[in-house]
């Protein structure tokens, strides 16, 4: 079974069936905060014999990054809002807070980021040019506000005012830029 963001189906082969629905109402609710639609679909190869095939797309130009939550601490991941784009069922998504005012405010993702949690795959959307760093004990990577795919969670996640007036005013990267700071990735 694989587990979608409703609307996110380009295409299904014969033999897929689809099923959607909320899956609890306190979970849609912590979907639709986390930048996720409230309903969730289901595909599911039904036939004896064979497999089936499930294309799905993006709803902004981007990469699609399949990630192994088994492969980080606590087997989750923290996202920016809507990331995710499909798991496998067990995967759950939960609301991360911000950890001060400011960042929620100022640092690109409002307050409430996605957490998944479970075993298995998950695919993200990510737009742009991906890098994957893995930060050292108190090594600190400073990122443009709203340029953040995922993070695992021993990462701190804030922000930092940019010095310099021509730097705010001329460098095109806002007053403010997103801190992460290690360990993790």
């Amino acid at each position: 079974t694989l587990r979608a963001e409703s609307g996110a189906m380009l295409f299904m082969t014969h033999g897929v069936e689809m099923n959607t629905d909320l899956r609890g109402a306190s979970s849609a609710f912590s979907r639709m905060m986390t930048g996720q639609n409230m309903f969730l679909t289901d595909f599911q190869y039904t036939k004896e014999d064979g497999e089936g095939t499930v294309g799905l797309g993006t709803d902004f130009p981007s990469k699609i990054v399949r990630l192994t939550l088994d492969d980080y601490e606590n087997s989750s991941l923290i996202c920016q809002r809507g990331a995710l784009l499909a798991s496998n069922p067990s995967v759950d998504i939960q609301m991360e807070f911000t950890k001060k005012l400011g960042t929620g405010f100022f640092g690109g993702q409002g307050f409430i980021l996605q957490k998944l949690v479970g075993e298995g795959d998950v695919l993200v959307k990510a737009g742009g040019t991906l890098v994957t760093k893995d930060l050292q004990e108190g090594e600190t990577l400073r990122v443009t506000s709203g340029s953040i795919v995922a993070f695992t969670s021993t990462v701190d996640y804030d922000i930092q005012m940019l010095s310099g007036i021509k730097n705010v005013m001329f460098g095109g990267e806002g007053l403010f830029v997103t801190t992460l700071t290690g360990p993790g990735r």
